[in-house]
């Protein structure tokens, strides 16, 4: 399953960028993130809950940064498995900045197996369109606390 497109956020691409490499925001953010601990540079434990449809469980993996080139882009990786199945996913953020604001592009692909697949495989892609948008909107938010 693939996800992709712009979204504009209303700071400096170094707001945007420090924004990004926080800890605390990208639990605060990250939709279905209920824990986030550091593991070393960049990478953490998580556990995230997430429901599709009728399916809903709790995985237990990792997030972790890599391919960073500030303030420029990042790849964002998610591993882990559950009740529920287990999910992968990898995801790219380009940040350019226009006229004082922050477009960041993002493209992402995420493979789901085990049960929140089969049940879910039709509804998959709009709960990841829903939970992009929740992430944007959340980062906006923690940008007008600043």
């Amino acid at each position: 399953m693939k996800v992709e497109g712009t979204y504009t956020l209303p700071a400096s691409r170094q707001e945007v960028w420090e924004l990004l490499n926080d800890p605390n925001v990208l639990a605060k953010a990250t939709p279905g993130i209920k824990q986030l601990d550091p593991q070393g540079d960049d990478t953490f434990k998580a556990i995230i809950e997430v429901g599709v449809g009728p399916v809903k469980g709790a995985y237990v993996g990792q997030v972790s940064i890599a391919d960073k080139v500030p303030p420029e882009r990042m790849t964002l990786k998610i591993e882990g498995g559950g009740r529920p199945g287990t999910i992968k996913a990898t995801g790219e953020l380009r940040l350019e900045e226009q006229d004082g604001k922050t477009v960041v592009a993002y493209s992402g692909d995420a493979q789901v197996t085990g049960l929140i697949a089969s049940v879910g495989h039709r509804l998959i892609s709009g709960v990841a369109k829903q939970m992009v948008g929740e992430f944007f909107r959340a980062l906006e938010k923690e940008l007008e606390r600043r």
